[in-house]
């Protein structure tokens, strides 16, 4: 099945606001089997909304709009849904309970502008949007399904895993799909489809591959359409072939990012872990706790940027700093036993770099990066050499520091 999106606001056109929905919902369609056929933005006029949409339904199976939604004057696409679906606006007793419910629990009282947030099209099914007032709309003609979502990011996130994807499913019959992940770090795009031509090659015809980099590292996504019932295994038995070319590159499976690998390897092993961040500067940290129970492995960390922060903080020693330079082995060694032993972790990992765009020496240029782990078993240090693009130099720190402590815990 084919399908469109449309994303409407002036906010979108004008730059004022970054169009993360379109790129996020497409994720969401592909990642379910569908293929996605064009992203339009358009602003808030009716006009362009109507053309828009009618262009877009001569050629689509499916068409999922967001935006325009909202209770104020500029939000007007439920009245241009109204006429091109000959309907007019009535009060959704579902929609009405689901505002009344959110303003309960936030202790607001419910206003008649707010009320209006439940007027849908007479002709549409109402999806229930969990987390916002604005209802999602579901309309059926000529064996095309148009959607309008709410714009808020997050709502729209929501819906679309648990109710706008499910009932495409359903309606179109789109049969199982099932998709699987595979971490891979320390090898180039180009460089990894070399080497694993021949498997991939020697795929089924119904499961594609798709790479997909991301800052030193690359996710590959298996994705099989299967009709009847079917699992993960039928996916996993085709592993062995990618592992027998790529095992060393890979770090591991069923996740989306390094930090929920280390997630899930540091508790499964009940293993504590603190950071001590110079060049990075908290970035690790922060993926780590961005997700929730980060509490249950992540002791703290540390961000000494400055010399007497690593001297007093951290225990580095002056004699080390002045000998070798804070962008050091035996300076980022220090950092990450003092990490460990001072934040009480059974790891510890640290870094210290030129993350640029100045600041290099000609034994030191921008892109040197100094990381290290610290652990029961000794101290592992590694020097990385990245471009002149500091938050690449950042973001590819990261994903190797990260993919460092899964393998070195997984020993």
């Amino acid at each position: 099945m084919k399908v469109k999106i449309i994303n409407i606001g002036d906010e979108l056109l004008i730059g004022q606001v970054v169009n993360t929905n379109a790129a996020r919902m497409s994720q969401l369609l592909t990642e379910a089997g569908m293929e996605v056929d064009s992203v339009e933005t358009i602003g808030d006029d009716g006009s362009a909304i109507e053309n828009t949409l009618s262009n877009a339904l001569a050629s689509a199976d499916a068409v999922l709009v967001t935006g325009g939604l909202g209770p104020t004057k500029d939000d007007i696409t439920k009245n241009v849904l109204c006429r091109m679906f000959d309907s007019e606006l009535v009060e959704s007793e579902v929609a009405l309970d689901n505002v009344k419910r959110i303003f309960a629990a936030r202790g607001y009282e419910l206003t008649p502008v707010n009320r209006a947030q439940a007027l849908v099209p007479r002709c549409c099914k109402v999806l229930n949007n969990d987390l916002g007032t604005a209802p999602c709309m579901w309309f059926e003609r000529d064996g095309r399904v148009t959607v309008s979502l709410p714009g808020v990011p997050f709502e729209m996130e929501w819906l679309m895993k648990n109710r706008v994807i499910p009932a495409l499913r359903e309606h179109f019959n789109t049969g199982t799909i099932i998709n699987k992940n595979i971490l891979v770090q320390g090898i180039g795009e180009s460089f990894l489809s070399d080497l694993i031509e021949p498997w991939e090659t020697s795929l089924p015809a119904n499961v594609k591959l798709a790479y997909l980099p991301v800052a030193g590292m690359v996710k590959l996504r298996l994705t099989a359409r299967m009709q009847g019932n079917a699992d993960t295994t039928d996916i996993n038995s085709l592993l062995p072939g990618l592992y027998a070319l790529a095992g060393k590159h890979i770090v591991g499976e069923d996740c989306e990012t390094m930090e929920e690998l280390v997630a899930r390897a540091m508790t499964s092993r009940h293993l504590t872990l603190a950071t001590a961040e110079s060049c990075t500067g908290g970035a690790i940290a922060q993926r780590l706790t961005a997700l929730a129970g980060a509490s249950e492995y992540f002791r703290g960390g540390v961000v000494a940027y400055s010399n007497d922060v690593k001297i007093n903080m951290l225990g580095v020693s002056t004699d080390t700093l002045a000998a070798h330079g804070a962008v050091s082995e035996e300076t980022v060694r220090e950092m990450a036993e003092g990490a460990r032993t001072r934040l009480g972790a059974d790891y510890a990992v640290a870094t210290s770099g030129v993350a640029g765009p100045s600041g290099g020496t000609p034994e030191k240029p921008v892109g040197t990066v100094w990381t290290a782990i610290a652990g029961p078993d000794g101290t592992i240090a590694k020097l990385l050499h990245y471009g002149d693009r500091r938050q690449q130099t950042i973001d590819r720190t990261c994903n190797q520091v990260l993919a460092d402590i899964v393998r070195r815990v997984a020993l």
